[in-house]
Parts: C-alpha cells; structure tokens; sequence
C-alpha cells in the first residue's frame, strides 16, 4: 500500500486541533487584555489546523521537485498509547491537579513512546518541561489557571 504519510499526518493534526479548538471553548477564551484559560488551545488548535491543511495539501518535495512517497508500515502502537495516553492525563488533571500535574503526566507518559527512553530520562524531561511550563504560563503569562490545586493557585 503505497500513501502518502503527509497527507495522513497532515490530516491527523488537522484533526487533534479541531479537538483542541472544541475542548478548549469550554474553558472560557477571554481576549487579549485578560487571556482565559481556553485562550492558549483554541490557539494552538487553529495553528494545527492550519499546518494540518498545509502538510495535507503541499506534501513533502524533495529536491527534484517530486513528491516523495513513502510506504507506510505496521503502525507503531507503543508510540500512539503512549501520546494518547498524555494527553488524556493532561485533560484529566489539568482541573482536578492542576497545571504542574497535568504537564508532567502528559510529558512523562508521551516520552515513554519509544524502547530507547529509560524511565530516568522520561522522568528528568518531564521535569524540566514542567518547570518551564509553569514558568511560562502561570508566572510569564499570567494564565489563570492553579499550578497545584488547593496548594498554589
């Protein structure tokens, strides 16, 4: 079967930001004076539709100018859990945890997508992308949204 993985990737993407733009309504959008927390997905999802678009309609040329095709193989299910399976812990602890949880969680459990990371390294990664998440969004951005629910808020 000989598809072209750009224009399945691309849709795929396409798909996770129309998910995110639907998810992300519900937590209130704010505008730009005083950003709410759906703000960031809503547009974060619109990017991914639109590289989503992109990458569906303009394939990857290589030098020639060719599209490049590419057989798809056996899909890599370890590695779809494992991203699936962050993103679920980041909807689910995001209001019941609160925003440190939900960044490690969905860090750590993504990392474990390939046999090559060790837990130390899933571990450390998810740290320092917590760390800075935190920064960024509750402190940087001032994102109303609880690092750690009931303890910073």
């Amino acid at each position: 079967m000989n598809l072209h993985r750009d224009h399945i990737a691309g849709a795929l993407i396409a798909a996770i930001g129309a998910f995110a733009v639907a998810m992300g309504q519900s937590y209130g959008f704010g505008d730009l004076h005083n950003i709410g927390s759906g703000f960031f997905p809503v547009v974060l999802g619109v990017g991914m539709i639109l590289l989503g678009i992109a990458m569906a309609v303009w394939p990857q040329r290589s030098i020639t100018g060719l599209v490049a095709h590419h057989k798809i193989g056996a899909p890599d299910w370890r590695a779809a859990a494992a991203i699936t399976s962050g993103v679920a812990l980041f909807i689910l602890l995001a209001n019941s945890a609160g925003l440190a949880p939900a960044i490690f969680a969905c860090v750590f459990a993504s990392a474990l997508g390939t046999s090559r990371t060790r837990l130390k390294e899933a571990f450390l990664l998810a740290l320092g992308v917590t760390v800075f998440g935190v920064l960024l969004f509750a402190y940087g951005l001032k994102v109303p949204f609880p690092i750690l629910t009931g303890v910073l808020n």
